[in-house]
């Protein structure tokens, strides 16, 4: 026998039966509205003091010398305040100045010298560490991560130090070898090609410790089995670097690549505190043009203006690489 439930009815006042289904509490919606505000308004707070220090620290100034870029700002604006607005008058003349072409050409060449350098030394040195011993391994870290973190302004005067003439370490051993002859008080600052290859060394010599150290963390995470799958195919070791080892570091060193690219077309401190872009504008590069046109010359609209173009190359230089890392379907 089956016995038939039935919902809870009620009788109204007409007598009729009607069913009643139970309610769920709810919730206020203005307290639901009020919660929801907060729970999508907090990220923002979170990233509000951050937000405010990227704003103060970088936002402001970039807006700023975007504007001076605009105006005849120089030296007597300091103590007037008073300017006009030019428009493209500034990028006009800083397109039109020779020097300004020169100090392109001569970032680009000195750029990629030194990228060269110190990605090739660095990806030697990478390799080097995955062959030593643990203590030897722990001592040569020790000395990349010493020189890598020795502040620019200090190594570019231990550098002139090394390199100065008369008492100059390096000119002292030159002369020991008598491999130069006697070159006890040659200049390095006062001739072009080697102020160039003495700021190209100390670059080198700082940029090498990051990206040895980066590629050897990659390259350790590198299975064994290929390289022995190639050695068992009769591959030599040059060949299994180049063939297996390489490939896999290719992400790490793309990222390394542009890094570099970015840090020494920026590259100021070791060039100025070395020969202050001479002698006579050898060394003079974007960003020494653009620093002796705005502080040298007081032509402070000008040198912002060199500092936007110089900006902008870099900026369209990262959107290539990013636009291509994308369509190459690797991570960011």
């Amino acid at each position: 026998m089956t016995v038939m439930t039935q919902p809870a009815s009620s009788v109204d006042a007409a007598g009729t039966g009607t069913t009643r289904r139970p309610r769920r509490p709810q919730r206020p919606r203005r307290v639901q509205a009020t919660t929801g505000m907060k729970s999508r308004g907090a990220p923002f707070w979170l990233l509000t003091p951050a937000g405010l220090v990227v704003i103060a620290l970088i936002a402001t100034p970039i807006g700023f010398l975007v504007f001076t870029s605009f105006t005849d700002f120089d030296q007597s604006t300091l103590f007037t305040g008073q300017f006009d607005m030019v428009g493209f008058a500034q990028y006009t003349r800083l397109l039109s100045d020779p020097e300004f072409w020169w100090a392109l050409v001569r970032t680009l060449l000195f750029t990629a010298a030194m990228v060269a350098g110190s990605v090739v030394i660095g990806m030697g040195v990478a390799n080097m560490l995955t062959r030593l011993g643990t203590v030897m391994r722990y001592i040569v870290t020790i000395v990349l991560i010493m020189a890598w973190e020795m502040p620019n302004v200090a190594s570019s005067q231990v550098w002139l130090w090394l390199f100065q003439p008369g008492y100059g370490v390096v000119n002292w051993l030159l002369t020991k070898l008598r491999i130069f002859g006697d070159v006890t008080n040659v200049n390095w600052a006062q001739d072009p090609s080697l102020a160039f290859f003495c700021i190209w060394m100390l670059v080198v010599w700082q940029a090498v410790p990051f990206i040895a150290v980066t590629l050897y963390a990659a390259q350790s995470q590198m299975s064994p089995d290929y390289a022995e799958a190639a050695r068992l195919d009769g591959a030599g070791e040059w060949r299994i670097y180049w063939n297996v080892v390489v490939p896999f570091l290719k992400p790490t060193l793309l990222l390394m690549t542009v890094l570099s690219i970015i840090w020494d077309f920026n590259v100021f401190n070791q060039i100025w505190l070395v020969s202050q872009g001479g002698p006579d504008g050898a060394t003079t590069t974007l960003g020494i043009y653009s620093y002796k046109m705005a502080f040298v010359g007081m032509d402070i609209g000008r040198g912002s203006a060199a500092a936007i173009v110089t900006s902008v190359l870099l900026m369209l230089f990262s959107a290539l690489y990013i636009r291509n890392l994308i369509r190459s379907g690797e991570d960011l």
